[in-house]
């Protein structure tokens, strides 16, 4: 759904727009607007879908869909991410959600499908200076992103390239045992 509304935004629009689409979105499948030519979405805004109190999981794309995936068995260990959809780059976050989010969790962990210091890090200096999240920070802020190599050909090169649910799961189990090891052990 999301994605029908931001293709109808880019149509709609006096300038333009890049969209870069991950593979992977190809294979999950969305709920249609009944309105689907009308249906917009405003870029720039993020949307908090899951929310919690122990830990901001940001991610977008993709990924989006494991963090949600990975925030679900967290709950089940007693952790309760807030999890925030960035769904757009450029621009990002206007309204700040994440630094909201921020204030209330002091941890965060922001995961996606590029390489080590493409858009993690562009992210979170967004996060950090703009938001002014570096405050409210309790712990080291993670990025977690894809391997730096090429992405291995092949239905099952992804599981071991970019992050996975376990991936996801070990990043945020591991930001909790730091804040409270005698909760969370190893």
């Amino acid at each position: 759904m999301q994605a029908a509304g931001m293709y109808n935004t880019l149509l709609q629009a006096a300038e333009p727009g890049v969209v870069v689409e991950c593979l992977n979105g190809y294979r999950s499948k969305e709920r249609l607007p009944d309105n689907l030519g009308a249906f917009t979405v405003p870029m720039g805004i993020a949307e908090v879908v899951r929310t919690g109190g122990d830990v901001t999981v940001v991610s977008y794309g993709s990924t989006f869909n494991l963090a949600a995936r990975a925030a679900e068995r967290l709950a089940e260990a007693g952790i309760q991410v807030e999890l925030v959809d960035l769904q757009t780059l450029l621009p990002l976050d206007l309204t700040s959600v994440v630094g909201t989010s921020l204030a209330k969790t002091n941890r965060l962990l922001v995961v996606d499908e590029d390489v080590p210091g493409g858009a993690s890090a562009y992210i979170l200096e967004d996060i950090l200076n703009r938001q002014g999240g570096w405050k409210y920070l309790d712990g080291a802020p993670k990025t977690l992103a894809a391997q730096p190599h090429l992405p291995p050909y092949g239905s099952d090169g992804d599981y071991y390239s970019k992050p996975s649910v376990e991936d996801i799961y070990e990043a945020v189990y591991s930001m909790m045992h730091e804040a409270d090891p005698s909760r969370f052990p190893q």
